[in-house]
């Protein structure tokens, strides 16, 4: 299945997001913000999926789509936004972002949009 990184700042939305996309076989990496984003984009690990916090220590959610989106090999990304954020959601999208999630993740939501832009069938 995709290797996945999900960068959130939230302890109880990473375990979530880890449990929901590791039941579906899926690989995570999972990272409390920015930097260590950063690091892991840098590090050569051939990611397939970016999930993304908005809000987060170091660099937000927007410098990682902006850092994703200027890799040789861009990989399709998601923001995850508070309920009610539409202004930050549409920030998301018109630099790159392939797709958005509202919190708390629902877990039919999630898969039905990693499927979708991984390209898989259900």
């Amino acid at each position: 299945m995709a290797n996945i990184l999900v960068v959130e700042d939230d302890l109880l939305m990473q375990k979530v997001a880890e449990s929901i996309l590791r039941r579906e076989g899926h690989h995570v990496t999972i990272v409390k913000d920015g930097k260590d984003a950063f690091a892991q984009l840098d590090s050569g690990t051939p990611y397939d999926l970016v999930i993304t916090d908005i809000l987060m220590p170091y660099a937000n959610g927007y410098e990682i789509v902006s850092r994703v989106k200027q890799m040789k090999a861009p990989i399709p990304v998601v923001i995850v936004s508070s309920v009610g954020d539409e202004d930050s959601v549409q920030e998301g999208m018109s630099i790159g972002a392939d797709g958005y999630l509202s919190k708390p993740i629902i877990g039919s939501e999630l898969l039905a949009l990693v499927r979708r832009l991984l390209g898989q069938s259900q």
